[in-house]
């Protein structure tokens, strides 16, 4: 009976060992999200807009500077980061101009990323395919409808799950080359997209993120919008954005 329970206890102390050693040997959050005071990371920017009372489509590009300023407090008290933006034009020529803030906070086991009031978890604990999160958990219902968004690609945001898709040693996209990214996919569903009936609603909604290791998000495309046929007025119309975003520089 003793030699029994020994067995036991040693399958026991192995199992919980094991598992320790194996939580160990995941990458800590903060290798694919580096926030010392003074990095930054620049972006290259494609932003969708519907123009000409939303009937319309252009894509309008620039580059966005993203500077980590300092550490702070958030108004729960913990340790956060005030990340400061810059824009300026796409060649580069003309001088940076501020364009707002916002703010990250690395825990042990997530972290979280406040702007324009709304609160996501980018990124969570371990790193590795296959893990998912509710990273849209804190969001409000209708979370862009204070923005004057009307559509319905965000009525169940904060269902979306994020995943840790896929590592690739090397991603490249658009002359750019990155190394160890990991990919967050978060939501991929389209209706008649491209559209070939002009006469019904069609909408697309893709959001997915690229971390690369010691340098930090790499790619986003974060794209939402609806068509509406307009069958009882003059003419059809679009709501919603889309950005494309992908690194250029960085220190």
């Amino acid at each position: 009976m003793k030699y029994r329970l020994s067995v036991v206890a040693l399958l026991l102390v192995c199992f919980f060992s094991c598992s320790e050693k194996e939580e160990l040997a995941t990458e800590a959050l903060t290798e694919y999200l580096p926030l010392q005071p003074g990095k930054y990371i620049t972006y290259r920017i494609d932003s969708m807009v519907f123009t000409n009372f939303q009937r319309d489509i252009e894509i309008h590009s620039y580059q966005v500077k993203h500077v980590v300023d300092a550490e702070i407090k958030d108004n729960l008290g913990r340790v956060s980061y005030r990340i400061y933006r810059f824009q300026r034009d796409t060649a580069g020529a003309t001088d940076w101009v501020s364009s707002g803030s916002y703010f990250i906070t690395p825990l042990y086991d997530q972290v979280e990323v406040v702007e324009n009031n709304l609160r996501f978890v980018k990124l969570h604990a371990p790193i590795r395919e296959g893990n998912s999160w509710k990273g849209n958990k804190y969001l409000p219902n209708d979370p862009y409808g204070s923005f004057g968004y009307t559509f319905g690609n965000d009525d169940n945001m904060k269902n979306w799950e994020y995943v840790y898709d896929l590592f690739e040693p090397a991603f490249s996209y658009n002359g750019e080359t990155y190394t160890d990214v990991y990919t967050i996919e978060q939501e991929d569903a389209s209706q008649n997209v491209p559209i070939t009936d002009p006469q019904f609603i069609a909408f697309k909604t893709r959001s997915v993120d690229k971390y690369a290791k010691n340098i930090g998000l790499v790619y986003r495309q974060h794209e939402l919008w609806e068509y509406q046929p307009n069958t009882t007025g003059p003419d059809p119309y679009y709501i919603g954005f889309g950005i494309t975003m992908w690194m250029i520089d960085h220190n």
